[in-house]
């Protein structure tokens, strides 16, 4: 959905990230441009090793500048330059106007302290409350993500719960200081399909509820097909489709989308195998020359030698291929 720069709350254009030593830095991720609106669930899909979760990373500025380069035309957060803002700014926005859920739990929190003593720690920062008052927030946290028996769990270590209980945790711990946008980093992946599908049903209710938008990176189109208001498919480190979830899953256009598709499974579907992506991503060190799927892609042609744009093929629905738009590409 097109949305003015007013009323968007990231507001990305042609970022990129290379990571490494100065002077030997390689660029991870290339070129990106995303918008994410309040109360909208974008959804950023690909393999592993796309350059979803340094996308995603350096978007919080989690990563050194002694490691890592951030460059873009435009990376706006509610108006702030996330390019130029100082680590001391950045500090006020991580936790309160803008969170993160990492993709496993067990890594994330600290094992010697309590789970109340975590989540007051993260409002007291961000906060001007009292121990009691983070406390009480605390508890109304993990009241909100549906936790039973809340004020027992708040003095809990984390090794006490499950992995279902623990993620619900940093969903709390994330959402304590009421953010404006929620960064999902594969929350789902390390846990069964009962508890997988209670976490995506809260996060939806979470967004009715706050208005918050969610930006959920994820290499499951299951998960995608739930949740998603708008999908960016990222390759190699560059978004190769984007457009609304209903225009992706019914029309998708780039052939890395139709791979995708095509090796997902559907409930009572009855194949006798799913349809692999043959070969490998390449390397990010490789040098870029045309399009990077085409090494794998039963469409190239002569074409795809040269470096495809992301260009705009219908409403909201943009393509990185040269054969887009084609009716029958699948």
């Amino acid at each position: 959905m097109a949305q003015t720069e007013q009323n968007l709350l990231l507001d990305i254009d042609r970022m990129s990230v290379a990571l490494g030593p100065p002077g030997k830095r390689v660029r991870i991720v290339r070129d990106v441009s995303l918008e994410i609106a309040p109360g909208r669930i974008t959804c950023v899909v690909g393999e592993s090793g796309s350059g979803k979760s340094v996308f995603a990373m350096s978007l919080m500025r989690l990563m050194s500048d002694d490691i890592s380069e951030m460059t873009a035309e435009k990376a706006l957060f509610l108006g702030n330059d996330l390019k130029t803002l100082t680590e001391r700014d950045m500090l006020k926005l991580r936790g309160s106007r803008m969170a993160m859920i990492f993709q496993e739990p067990m890594t994330s929190l600290n094992p010697v302290f309590t789970i109340g003593d975590q989540i007051a720690e993260a409002v007291q920062l961000h906060q001007n409350v009292s121990a009691a008052e983070a406390r009480e927030k605390a508890l109304a946290a993990l009241q909100s993500v549906h936790i039973p028996a809340a004020e027992r769990r708040l003095d809990a270590y984390p090794h006490e719960l499950s992995g279902g209980m623990r993620q619900r945790v940093m969903i709390a711990m994330a959402l304590a200081c009421e953010p404006s946008l929620l960064i999902a980093d594969e929350p789902t992946t390390a846990l069964d399909v009962t508890i997988q599908a209670q976490i995506l049903a809260l996060l939806m209710e979470l967004r009715e509820r706050s208005g918050m938008g969610i930006l959920f990176i994820t290499h499951n189109l299951g998960v995608v097909s739930e949740i998603a208001d708008d999908v960016a498919v990222m390759y190699a480190g560059r978004i190769v489709e984007r457009a609304p979830a209903a225009s992706l899953f019914t029309d998708a256009q780039h052939p890395y989308t139709l791979a995708l598709l095509a090796a997902m499974p559907h409930l009572g579907a009855t194949v006798e195998r799913l349809e692999p992506i043959l070969g490998r991503m390449p390397p990010p060190w490789e040098e870029e020359l045309g399009c990077r799927f085409a090494p794998r892609c039963p469409f190239a042609a002569t074409e795809c030698a040269k470096l495809p744009p992301l260009r705009e093929i219908g409403v909201d629905h943009h393509v990185a291929c040269w054969r887009a738009p084609v009716e029958d590409l699948a």
